[in-house]
Order: structure tokens, then C-alpha cells, then sequence
């Protein structure tokens, strides 16, 4: 299974990704995308990403209030010490 990670919203000013930017992980480890990807976003992912292929959000804590089928991590960056942003992503299974 497939997952697709979207920014969902920014905090401050992320030099790198805007609203709704995606990128996809293939087959559990092909990172594939049309735009620049941070390393901050790959250090939240990877404690979870090949857990979220296999079961869900909801088994990890980062289950989505009013979306449980989507798991919800943020970027490393502590934009209010460093000036700059804070992306939350809103990851999704694709089949």
C-alpha cells in the first residue's frame, strides 16, 4: 500500500513546502515527488511510515479528529525559536 503525504498547514514560515504540496511513498520505500522534499518532514515520518501501510492511524495515536482514516505528523522545525515554519501533514493510504 501506498501512502500520500500532504501539508496540511504551516506554522510561520516553511522555506520549503506550501499549502497542500504533496509527496508520495511507493511500495513502503520509493520517496516519488514533483517538488523538493525537506529532511525535517523525513525524520517525522519515519517512526511511522511502514506502520501507516499496514494498519491505521488510529492504532498509533495519530489518528485525525474529524478524519480518523488520515494520520497527522509535524516537521521538526521549532518555528517560534528559529523564525521558521512548522508543516503538519495529513497522511493518507492510496490503494
Amino acid at each position: 500500500m501506498n501512502l500520500v503525504i500532504k501539508v496540511k498547514e504551516i506554522k510561520g514560515h516553511c522555506p520549503v513546502y506550501e499549502l497542500n504540496d504533496n509527496f508520495k511513498l511507493l511500495d513502503g520505500y520509493r520517496l516519488v515527488s514533483d517538488i523538493p522534499v525537506c529532511m525535517h518532514s523525513l525524520a517525522a515520518l519515519m517512526p511511522y511510515y511502514n506502520a501507516l501501510r499496514i494498519s491505521s492511524p488510529e492504532q498509533w495515536g495519530l489518528a485525525g479528529k474529524e478524519n480518523r482514516g488520515c494520520a497527522y505528523v509535524q516537521c521538526m522545525d521549532a518555528q517560534s525559536y528559529t523564525n521558521g515554519g512548522t508543516a503538519i501533514f495529513e497522511i493518507t493510504r492510496q490503494v
